[in-house]
């Protein structure tokens, strides 16, 4: 069983080695692969409405997201999120849970809509995640993710609506 909660300041030290490993990928986030430390915390802790983390039954950090207004004014409505899970917690469901934990709170927070503004299209275990979870693919980017291993390939934008 895991457990979904606010972030605190001291699950950086956790945090950070999951996300530094996610985008040094270069094959799902538009993250440059040579971000510092302080530019992704700035970006993950400093900057969105929340940050949240997920973790196992002894209590170990396994996953995290953000929550974030998409844009500024009048489209405040509509929240942005990001999902990193860590690879030893991949294909246990941590992405899922977190998806629709942050779905919960959006609306509590809230937001009418979900957007996810840049899914690379080569991410394909996440779009069908996305789209299992009632995401709809809104609109095609092309080209417009230089991914590590593919070159230049297509990004999404997923979009749900959340309340009426």
């Amino acid at each position: 069983m895991h457990t979904i909660r606010r972030f605190q300041p001291e699950d950086w030290a956790s945090v950070w080695p999951m996300l530094q490993q996610t985008f040094a990928s270069g094959d799902t986030y538009a993250f440059s692969p040579a971000s510092t430390e302080a530019e992704i915390h700035g970006a993950w802790v400093e900057l969105p409405l929340a940050t949240y983390v997920a973790c196992s039954a002894d209590g170990e950090i396994i996953g995290t997201y953000i929550l974030k207004p998409n844009q500024p004014g009048l489209g405040s409505h509509v929240c942005n999120c990001g999902y990193v899970v860590s690879d030893q917690a991949r294909g246990q469901g941590i992405a899922s849970a977190m998806c629709e934990h942050s779905q919960t709170e959006a609306i509590r927070l809230g937001f009418r809509a979900m957007q996810f503004n840049f899914v690379v299209s080569t991410n394909e275990g996440a779009v069908r995640l996305w789209q299992k979870l009632g995401f709809h693919i809104a609109g095609t980017l092309p080209g417009a993710f230089r991914h590590t291993g593919h070159g230049y390939v297509d990004a999404f934008v997923m979009f749900k609506q959340l309340v009426g």
